[in-house]
């Protein structure tokens, strides 16, 4: 097959040491029985254990791995942005490292690319076994960031096959926090989806606490939408039609001989306004801060070390 037709897959790394032997050789399998080429890189997000030697060994054994190692940990989304820049197939897929995208997908995704799709994406059918406080969280965020995006992500996935001009689009965004997995669609170009299952993790456990997926989805939701700075508007106007009806309850009290007795009603009216003005605040706050992010312009990422490529 000519290398016009290569197939990257990126997988980003972090703490995977007992998985990247049994993801290369898995994928490895499936890919060589379907006469698809290929390399596969590793993106090694500053893990703590020895994924990076894992990396090395087996790029010292085969052509086709590679692998890139951070200083320090920048994130997963900045790991699939680091590995999207050093593919060099004409289609680039995304996967986790522990397998629960399964690989024997792969060889489908890859012929709906070469029917003309230049988006094929992952859509979860199933989540799995996960813990349900996570299962809630997750239909949360992706119900918020659905209404707010205007783009269906109830059971959007990393897992996507992208063509080389979808990849060229995600890589010329100058933004420090991208979104992957929005960005990956709001780019547009001819898609169509695959249904998979999640797939059981064999080996070792996730490494998203409930705290980082709260810190993953604020951060998203703000970098993707301005719909919490609007949401702040809406307040705003509530609380100007409460102020209305409260103020005419007052006048007509007043008028009737009939004055409010007592300050429970303007504390409470206090606490309301208080706790209205902290929260727009906030969202203020975390916007600026993000704005903050994007004028110092600093890299999505730095890498250390570098194997195959």
């Amino acid at each position: 097959m000519p290398v016009e037709e290569k197939l990257s897959i990126i997988i980003p790394s972090y703490n995977e040491q007992d998985n990247i032997q049994r993801t290369f050789h898995t994928i490895c399998e499936i890919l060589t029985a379907n006469q698809i080429p290929f390399e596969i890189i590793f993106v090694d997000d500053g893990s703590k254990d020895l994924t990076y030697v894992r990396i090395q060994e087996l790029s010292s054994q085969h052509t086709q791995a590679k692998g890139i190692s951070f200083s320090r940990n920048f994130g997963k989304e900045a790991a699939i942005f680091a590995g999207l820049e050093v593919a060099e197939g004409a289609c680039c897929l995304i996967m986790d490292c522990d397998l629960q995208h399964p690989a024997s997908l792969i060889p489908e995704m890859y012929r709906l690319w070469k029917e003309g799709f230049e988006v094929v994406e992952g859509v979860k059918s199933s989540r799995g076994k996960e813990n349900p406080l996570h299962t809630l969280c997750a239909k949360t965020f992706y119900r918020i960031i659905s209404k707010v995006t205007a783009i269906d992500m109830s059971q959007a996935s990393d897992f996507k096959l992208l063509d080389r001009k979808a990849v060229d689009a995600l890589l010329i965004m100058p933004e420090r926090a991208p979104f992957f997995r929005a960005l990956s669609s709001w780019v547009g170009f001819k898609t169509t989806t695959l249904p998979f299952e999640v797939q059981d993790r064999e080996i070792g456990a996730s490494k998203w606490s409930l705290w980082s997926l709260i810190r993953y989805a604020i951060r998203n939701i703000t970098s993707f939408s301005s719909a919490p700075l609007q949401l702040i508007s809406l307040l705003g106007w509530i609380m100007f039609f409460a102020s209305i009806v409260l103020g005419v309850q007052s006048l007509y009290q007043y008028f009737s001989g009939n004055a409010l007795e007592g300050f429970t009603t303007v504390i409470l009216l206090q606490l309301v306004i208080g706790s209205v003005l902290m929260i727009s605040l906030g969202f203020i706050g975390h916007y600026i801060s993000r704005i903050y992010d994007e004028i110092k312009a600093r890299p999505r990422y730095i890498i250390s070390k570098r194997c195959g490529c």
